[in-house]
């Protein structure tokens, strides 16, 4: 079977670190599914509107796919620690046999307009450029399982941080980011083994760079660097 991209994603993010680990973690980071050209056809998204929420597959276009001699079996969740290896098809790990992803987003406007046609979405974990090979309806009645077991996810799905972002640099942030960067923030972005206060890590989103230290439950934003050519505060 060969299948090709129908759209990509166009958001602020442009590298992996700090992207929310499953969609619909942070509501506010929003993005444009961009129809290639052989599918921006009003048509095709005839009653797509009627829904509030769309399953994008998609390709892990930045992950290295596995060849049949490196192909590994298990792999180390990050938010277990780094150290405890579960089979790969019992996680989302993006190092798969075959890099396909699945994600849930809230459908925000349909844009038939406009040449090529889009989506405006919400609640992304997806990369600009990320390739969107196709979209489903999300159903409740079919898609939503309330007493679905978690599985070793029970662990880690309450994980959140308290973010300490001084005034005078979320002020440097674009107006239309200031929700999402704290939001992004307190989903802890570091590697579930890192443990170091005094380690400064870096995000870069939407042209900002974001340096923090994080002590216990607390991540204290030390620097924002913004776009080439706006003021920065060190």
């Amino acid at each position: 079977m060969e299948i090709q991209p129908i759209a990509f994603i166009r958001c602020p993010f442009r590298e992996k670190f700090g992207l929310p680990r499953q969609s619909g973690m942070v509501p506010s980071l929003t993005g444009e599914v961009v129809f290639c050209p052989e599918f921006s056809r009003p048509e095709a998204l005839r009653g797509i509107g009627q829904f509030s929420h769309l399953w994008l597959i998609w390709g892990f276009s930045e992950a290295k796919r596995p060849g049949s001699d490196d192909w590994a079996a298990t792999v180390r969740p990050p938010r277990l620690g780094g150290n405890t290896r579960l089979g790969v098809f019992a996680t989302r790990s993006p190092f798969r046999p075959n890099p396909i992803g699945l994600s849930c987003v809230r459908l925000e406007a349909v844009h038939t307009e406009q040449n090529p046609v889009s989506l405006t979405v919400s609640g992304l974990d997806l990369l600009d450029g990320t390739p969107i090979f196709d979209m489903k309806p999300y159903i409740p009645a079919a898609d939503s399982i309330p007493d679905a077991s978690e599985g070793y996810t029970a662990q880690t799905k309450l994980h959140t941080l308290n973010v300490q972002f001084p005034p005078e640099l979320l002020a440097l942030l674009p107006e239309e980011h200031r929700q999402t960067v704290p939001a992004l923030l307190s989903q802890d972005p570091r590697p579930g083994y890192a443990d170091d206060p005094e380690r400064i890590y870096g995000m870069t989103f939407a042209g900002c760079d974001i340096r923090f230290r994080v002590a216990g439950d607390t991540l204290t934003v030390c620097t924002v660097i913004p776009p080439k050519g706006a003021q920065s505060i060190l």
